[in-house]
């Protein structure tokens, strides 16, 4: 029987290629097989070496190129011929990027494998634009959800969410407006600062600044993938920009707020 091979489940991180870890860089260096997600950044299979095997998943809303079963299944076809397999994905593989579902697919077939830990786009675009999700006498909580289920857009149980500290929405630019209407009925203020982060780290990076009362109107623009930071640690933005520092997305910041107004 032939030797057994390995998968490493990597994440991409939140955009720019440099953001990926070390050893997330080295798995794909030595990958024989790579299995990649449409948010991973391809700039990133450059690292791969030029005979080894590059097969794009997809993972596109409702137009995915191969559903997850069928992802699951090719993992193990893989590494069951010996193969070194590298699934990269973007972000973070365990926050809303299906990594358990797969580790646990190849865990009941007996393949081994290993994550690799990705910048979760949660925490690393943010700080691309200089909003920590935590800050000293701010915020000492933040809460993860997703803006966008493949069954039902609103599947996220926002009664339950608190309706304090910081608050990151992936996947939810879509359903903004609708998103923005349950918090506010839920008991957010519409005073509660809030962002919208376009392509995160790259450099067509984009966002808009403004309250619950309004975001949903200076975002309208903004296609995915974007994100959503509602809470008072936006306002640490602000401070920094004030105190003259420029954030990718800058300039088209300023001229979205100037058209807007």
């Amino acid at each position: 029987m032939a030797k057994i091979g390995i998968v490493y489940l990597v994440g991409a991180g939140p955009g720019d290629p440099d953001l990926i870890t070390v050893k997330g860089a080295k798995c794909l260096q030595m990958a024989e097989v790579v299995v990649y997600d449409r948010l991973a950044n391809p700039a990133l299979l450059d690292l791969v070496q030029p005979w080894a095997e590059k097969i794009y998943a997809g993972k596109e809303p409702q137009r995915h190129r191969l559903d997850q079963e069928e992802i699951n299944n090719l993992l193990i076809a893989e590494a069951q011929q010996g193969k070194t397999v590298v699934r990269l994905k973007g972000g973070e593989p365990f926050v809303f990027g299906r990594g358990g579902e797969e580790c646990l697919a190849l865990a009941q077939a007996s393949v081994p494998f290993e994550v690799v830990p990705g910048i979760s786009s949660a925490i690393g675009v943010p700080a691309a634009i200089g909003i920590p999700v935590t800050h000293r006498q701010v915020a000492q909580t933040f809460t993860v959800v997703t803006g966008h289920t493949a069954d039902d857009p609103f599947g996220t149980n926002w009664d339950d969410l608190p309706r304090s500290g910081t608050l990151v929405i992936l996947m939810g630019v879509k359903h903004l407006p609708q998103i923005v209407a349950r918090l506010l009925k839920n008991g957010r203020s519409p005073t509660t600062p809030a962002a919208t982060i376009r392509s995160g780290t790259l450099p067509e990076q984009e966002f808009v600044v403004g309250t619950l009362a309004d975001i949903a109107d200076k975002a309208r623009h903004l296609p995915p993938p974007a994100i959503t930071i509602v809470g008072d640690v936006v306002s640490v933005h602000e401070q920094l920009a004030t105190a003259g520092a420029r954030f990718l997305g800058h300039d088209q910041a300023v001229a979205n707020y100037q058209r807007l107004y």
